[in-house]
């Protein structure tokens, strides 16, 4: 499913989303097509990383790749590290885009979890993840970054 063109349930209504609909700063914040558009692209982002994974686990359990170089050997496990430190990742990923399904169903999407405030159209399409205005993130890391310091 892509972002556009496809529909979904808001409120129990269907939603249909125009071909090419891109969510504007023209039109009322988190209508029923932005909230699609999003859910959309969260559902489109979730499914990308369960593929991603399905691959390495089955690369997996085709067994490790034994090199009779000792070097080459070292470097393989490297790659599967790194390839399994980035599906950890990943999955904690997956949990962050089902909280934003989650904040979508229950009509919170969009607005900062620190001011209430909305949060940018353009910061949503970068960061459909996001949960706080820039403003509100900034200050947040700036904060973060003072209490590692002391």
């Amino acid at each position: 499913m892509t972002a556009s063109g496809e529909s979904g349930k808001e409120n129990g209504t269907t939603v249909t989303l125009p071909p090419g609909y891109d969510p504007s700063d023209k039109e009322p914040f988190m209508n029923p097509e932005q909230l699609e558009f999003f859910r959309q692209l969260l559902l489109d982002w979730k499914a990308a990383i369960a593929e991603e994974s399905r691959i390495t686990l089955t690369s997996l359990q085709d067994g490790p790749i034994r090199e009779p170089d000792l070097n080459d050997q070292a470097s393989n496990e490297t790659d599967w590290s790194i390839e399994l430190k980035t599906r950890d990742r990943q999955r904690k990923l997956t949990s962050k885009i089902d909280a934003a399904l989650n904040r979508i169903d229950d009509g919170e999407y969009g607005y900062c979890q620190v001011t209430g405030e909305p949060i940018s159209l353009g910061r949503l399409k970068a960061r459909p993840i996001a949960t706080m205005t820039l403003e509100a993130q900034e200050r947040h890391e700036r904060n973060e970054r003072i209490s590692r310091d002391d």
